[in-house]
């Protein structure tokens, strides 16, 4: 057995959690990781790691080696990514977890570009509105929209993510355009099922002031394409992301309504779990895609111009 490969299936079992995550990690039969962990005890005369049918744990030895083994590969991963950065090349692979809409809608063209910059590199995409551990999964970087709940992982802000309430032109023709937020709660409103409160959409008047509307709900999707879409169909109003919206209210199937008040704004970042070394084509990517998305994000310009065109 090489000794390399022992310990990264160990430091992948440790980090994993589990052999069968750490296997996908590794691209690997869980025998053959199983295999790996157990020749390295066999080497080292010693348990690394105490098993039961549910869980697994470190030994205090285990602890101490995974501690060094860990940083033996972080220092061998960063002398590696020191060599690609002389020669301006990366290799390896990158594993991204993308939210699945915005991933579509607006990943591709920046992964594609930062792929011709560094075609030895590969890309393992995650495309899913869950939350997942990073750390788990073996996640390197993900972006995720919203304001962070996990305290542990370092972000990098990308951009802020504006939303739009908008609604057909058929739809508003039929039922009238509301004048104000609180009539919301009288007109047939498509809500999002992945948010905290989703019949409650928090708005901001002229003054600053901070509301909320409780709107009546005749739609709930876990899809803000499939909500967009809807509403673009006359089926009610909706709220949404302008990086959804824009291209449904450039088309004129979606017509932006209550302008004047202020609806949420919600950070973007690019996350990744604390780790020694930051791998050189990790701290790349996120580089490139803060670079990329600086200044007003192209969806954003597309529904100012608009309103612009409007008033």
């Amino acid at each position: 057995m090489d000794k390399f490969e022992d310990l990264q299936a160990f430091v992948a079992v440790v980090e994993a959690g589990t052999f069968t995550a750490a296997a996908d990690r590794l691209n690997l039969a869980k025998s053959a990781v199983s295999r790996r962990v157990s020749a390295l005890e066999e080497r080292l005369g010693v348990q690394l790691l105490r098993r039961t049918t549910r869980v697994l744990n470190l030994t205090e030895t285990g602890q101490s080696f995974y501690e060094h083994s860990a940083r033996i590969l972080a220092d061998l991963d960063e002398a590696e990514a020191a060599v690609q950065q002389e020669h301006g090349e990366l290799s390896g692979t990158l594993r991204v977890a993308l939210p699945l809409s915005f991933g579509v809608r607006h990943m591709c063209k920046p992964i594609a570009a930062f792929t011709k910059r560094h075609p030895r590199l590969k890309f393992d995409l995650d495309l899913n509105d869950r939350r997942i551990d990073l750390i788990e999964e073996g996640i390197d970087v993900a972006v995720r929209i919203g304001h962070l709940r996990d305290s542990s992982l370092i972000a990098r802000k990308l951009f802020d993510a504006h939303t739009v309430v908008a609604a057909s032109p058929h739809y508003l023709h039929t039922h009238g355009t509301p004048a104000s937020p609180g009539e919301l709660k009288d007109h047939d409103c498509l809500v999002y099922s992945n948010l905290q409160d989703p019949d409650r959409w928090p708005w901001t008047d002229k003054q600053g002031k901070k509301h909320t509307v409780d709107v009546r709900s005749t739609m709930r999707a876990s899809s803000g394409d499939f909500l967009t879409n809807a509403a673009s169909h006359g089926l009610g109003i909706v709220i949404q992301p302008t990086f959804l919206a824009s291209e449904s209210i450039r088309r004129g199937t979606l017509v932006p309504i209550l302008t004047d008040y202020e609806w949420p704004v919600t950070p973007a970042y690019a996350v990744y779990p604390p780790t020694r070394h930051l791998s050189y084509r990790v701290r790349a990517f996120i580089d490139f895609l803060v670079e990329r998305f600086s200044g007003t994000p192209q969806w954003d310009r597309d529904c100012d111009e608009l309103k612009a065109r409007q008033t």
